[in-house]
C-alpha cells in the first residue's frame, strides 16, 4: 500500500486486530530495559511503570467491558503491578490477545458499554488500538526512537480523536471540554499523500468536523472556509495532535489563525 492509496476511512476488523498486536510489540519493544521510575515527558503524572501498566490494564478492562457488556469504571494504572520489566512484552501481548478473542468471541457488532453510551464491540477494539499507538509514541519520544505508524492507521487514529471530540453527551464525561466551542472557526488538516484530510469547525454547540477530498474541499469545484491549515505527513499530524510533538517542533506547517489552533491544542490531552 502506497500512502497516495490510504484514506481516512475505518479500518476493518482484520486491521484493527493486526495494528493493535504490532503497535503493543513495538511499545514493549521499546520501553526495553527501561527503568521503571523514568517519568515520561509525554505523560508528566506517569512514570515508565504507569505507562505500561496503563497499556495492559487497559487492554484488559476494555475486553471484560466486551465480555460482560456492564458498565465500568475508568481504572488506573497506578493501581496495577506490571511486574517485573523483563515480563512486560508477554504481559502487554496478552493483554493485547485478551481483548481480540473478547471482540470475536462477544461480536464485533454486540453493542457493549462505552464512555459514550452503547456502541459496537469493535469500538473498544479501535479504541485500544489507537490508544495503544498514541502510547507508542510516548515510549519512542522516551527512548528516542523513531516513532512509525502505517499512515491508515495514523488517519484512523486523527479521525477517532475528532469522533470522541464531536460525541454527544462528552462534556458530561469531560466538562473541560466545552472549552473547544467557537464562534465557527475552523482548523483544516491536510495530510500529504493521503486521499483526504479534515476540517473542524468549533461552532456555540461544541465541535464538528468531516472528512475533506484530497484537495482540501468536500467536493468539485468546493471552496473550503478555514482559519488555520496545518499540512504535513499524516504521521507528523497525529504527534502534533495529539500534543507529542509542539508545532515548532514538529515538520508539520502553519498557515493562517496560528492563535485558533493553539488554543485547540492547549486544550485536548489524548
Amino acid at each position: 500500500m502506497t500512502t497516495s492509496d490510504v484514506d481516512t476511512g475505518v479500518p476493518g476488523i482484520p486491521r484493527l486486530a493486526e495494528g493493535l498486536r504490532a503497535h503493543t510489540a513495538a511499545f514493549a519493544h521499546a520501553l526495553e530495559g527501561a527503568d521503571p521510575t523514568t517519568h515520561v515527558p509525554t505523560c508528566p503524572e506517569w512514570r515508565v511503570r504507569d505507562l505500561v501498566a496503563h497499556i495492559g490494564q487497559a487492554h484488559r478492562w476494555a475486553a471484560e467491558l466486551v465480555r460482560s457488556r456492564e458498565p465500568g469504571t475508568v481504572p488506573d494504572p497506578r493501581d496495577v503491578d506490571p511486574g517485573p520489566r523483563e515480563g512486560w512484552s508477554g504481559w502487554l501481548l496478552e493483554g493485547a490477545e485478551d481483548l481480540i478473542a473478547a471482540v470475536e468471541i462477544t461480536g464485533a457488532d454486540t453493542a457493549v458499554w462505552t464512555v459514550l453510551g452503547q456502541r459496537p464491540a469493535v469500538f473498544w477494539l479501535r479504541r485500544m488500538l489507537n490508544d495503544t499507538s498514541v502510547h507508542l509514541a510516548d515510549a519512542a519520544l522516551l527512548r528516542g526512537a523513531a516513532f512509525e505508524i502505517a499512515p491508515d492507521l495514523a488517519a484512523d487514529a486523527i479521525g477517532e480523536g475528532l469522533e470522541i471530540l464531536s460525541a454527544p453527551g462528552l462534556e458530561a464525561f469531560r466538562p473541560d471540554l466545552a472549552v473547544l466551542s467557537g464562534q465557527g472557526e475552523t482548523i483544516v488538516l491536510r495530510a500529504e499523500g493521503l486521499r483526504a484530510g479534515w476540517r473542524i469547525t468549533r461552532t456555540p454547540d461544541g465541535v464538528r468536523w468531516e472528512r475533506l477530498a484530497a484537495d482540501g474541499d468536500t467536493g468539485e469545484g468546493a471552496v473550503v472556509e478555514r482559519d488555520v491549515v496545518m499540512h504535513g505527513s499524516v504521521r507528523d499530524l497525529l504527534l502534533v495532535f495529539t500534543r507529542r510533538v509542539a508545532v515548532d517542533e514538529s515538520a508539520v506547517t502553519v498557515t493562517g489563525d496560528r492563535r485558533i489552533l493553539d488554543h485547540w491544542l492547549a486544550n485536548t490531552v489524548f
